[in-house]
């Protein structure tokens, strides 16, 4: 166990914050302060594919446990909300030789920790400090300005818990989001504005990511990295249908070599991608569809870029014992197949939550082929539980197989990649969690995933290619 946890356990808090959650009403909000404090904290079991014993990077097994304070205090009045958060990662026993030579590279989120923090071992910044102005646009328009959390795709939810699960699971985050995963998170400093309308919603975000994710310095920005964000998503009466529209423009001046497959040849320059894309999701009866796809266009360094994404789901809940949820479905993003033709093609996931989209977070969604089925049950009021099964394969096998989330610190990119040997056969994932809930202020959960590698990975960890993750999480709410 590392020592500077303790200093965690002794942190007063003394600032009162601002948060916004800007909602119009005809009664008035409470006009005192409030403090809700949460405390999450997971143990990690990892078992990484195996590096064999090379000098450095022998340590592919290891168990560690992170955890995360966040007090939130804020004020709601009837023309301006207020909130300051605290924020309060700890991590401990991290592993000391998980990081071997490239390829191999890191092994697992215990080694991206480490890397990250250089022996720190505990956090106390801002993640959020923020005031929201009700109306300061116009009737049902709220502005808010400072710190907070934006998270794409469910900026505006239908009230209908089919279709609503389906927008926090199988929609959001996945281009950009907060990172909630990790035991550090992701926030945004900038400007976000909504607007509500009968049925309808439109979202403006211009924001600049903050350190955080695997870096427990989490008060400072990243400087030379922003973003727009222009989303109208329309719900339908009766709810049974919920659609959305939305652009994001991302810059990345940093001069920093990418991550890519074109060995240099693209350059330090900036990057500047437009994304365009929506979501439709439907209910028909007990069944349900879901099709979300975006295009990208732009300049990656000294190349032209050019890539496309789409998923497709569709769900079944019958009516019997243990309310079973089945899904079935395939997600598609280009790659880039030449990396010295002066264009890129594999699709870029900007600054992404990918855990949603890969339980066991060996990979994420670029370059990528994954054909899956889901099953969801309801056994009791109080738990829940989930078993998926993922066929994973690279969408080109002349590019990368990718892992990562994006920009997290000044000077790294946010995402790694590994070369595919020519090959297109990722793994093969089996998972399960079940969520309990506790009591009234707390759940538990735990996870278990196994993967069998296909021939990219046993290209690169020849003495392995079985991975597991096992973890048990704690939420306190108080």
């Amino acid at each position: 166990m590392k020592k500077g946890w303790l200093l965690g356990l002794n942190v007063t808090l003394l600032s009162v914050v601002v948060l916004v959650q800007g909602q119009a009403g005809t009664e008035a909000p409470p006009t005192g302060w409030t403090v809700t404090p949460t405390l999450r904290t997971r143990i990690e079991s990892w078992r990484w594919f195996d590096p064999g014993n090379p000098p450095v990077g022998k340590d592919n097994r290891y168990v560690f446990m992170g955890q995360i304070l966040r007090v939130p205090v804020a004020k709601q009045g009837k023309k301006t909300d207020a909130l300051v958060e605290l924020a309060v990662p700890m991590l401990f026993a991290l592993p000391n030789d998980a990081v071997a030579a490239p390829p191999q590279g890191q092994l697992g989120m215990g080694a991206s920790y480490k890397a990250a923090n250089d022996g720190q071992y505990v956090g106390v910044f801002f993640k959020q400090a923020a005031l929201t102005f009700k109306g300061a646009l116009g009737e049902n328009t709220h502005l808010k300005v400072g710190r907070f959390e934006f998270n794409e795709g469910v900026e505006f939810m239908t009230g209908d818990p089919t279709l609503d699960w389906i927008k926090r699971e199988r929609i959001g985050y996945r281009l950009i989001g907060n990172f909630g995963f990790s035991h550090v998170g992701r926030s945004a400093d900038g400007v976000h504005v909504s607007r509500n309308t009968k049925g309808s919603n439109l979202t403006f975000v211009a924001a600049r990511p903050t350190v955080g994710v695997f870096d427990l310095d989490g008060n400072k920005g990243i400087d030379d990295v922003g973003y727009v964000y222009l989303g109208l998503t329309h719900k339908g009466s009766p709810t049974t249908y919920d659609g959305r529209l939305f652009y994001i423009l991302y810059k990345d001046d940093r001069r920093l070599a990418k991550v890519d497959n074109s060995g240099g040849a693209s350059g330090t320059g900036d990057i500047s991608i437009s994304t365009f894309g929506g979501h439709y999701a439907r209910k028909l009866g007990k069944a349900d569809v879901l099709l979300w796809g975006a295009v990208q266009r732009g300049d990656w360094g000294a190349h032209d870029h050019k890539a496309s994404a789409v998923n497709l789901e569709f769900g079944y809940q019958p009516t019997m014992k243990g309310q079973p949820w089945i899904r079935i479905g395939t997600f598609r993003s280009s790659g880039d197949s030449v990396g010295t033709d002066g264009k890129h093609e594999t699709f870029f996931l900007i600054l992404t939550t990918p855990r949603l989209y890969a339980r066991f977070p060996f990979f994420n969604q670029m370059n990528l082929r994954d054909d899956f089925v889901m099953l969801i049950l309801r056994p009791n009021p109080k738990t829940v539980a989930r078993l998926d099964l993922h066929r994973l394969r690279l969408a080109d096998a002349g590019d990368r197989w990718y892992l990562g989330g994006g920009a997290f610190q000044q000077g790294t990119f946010g995402y790694a990649g590994r070369p595919s040997g020519g090959n297109r056969d990722l793994a093969t994932l089996l998972d399960v969690s079940v969520d309990y809930k506790l009591t009234a202020h707390t759940t538990v959960t735990l996870y278990l995933s196994r993967a069998i590698g296909g021939k990219v990975v046993s290209a690169i960890y020849p003495n392995g290619r079985r991975a597991s993750l096992f973890y048990v999480e704690v939420m306190n709410r108080f």
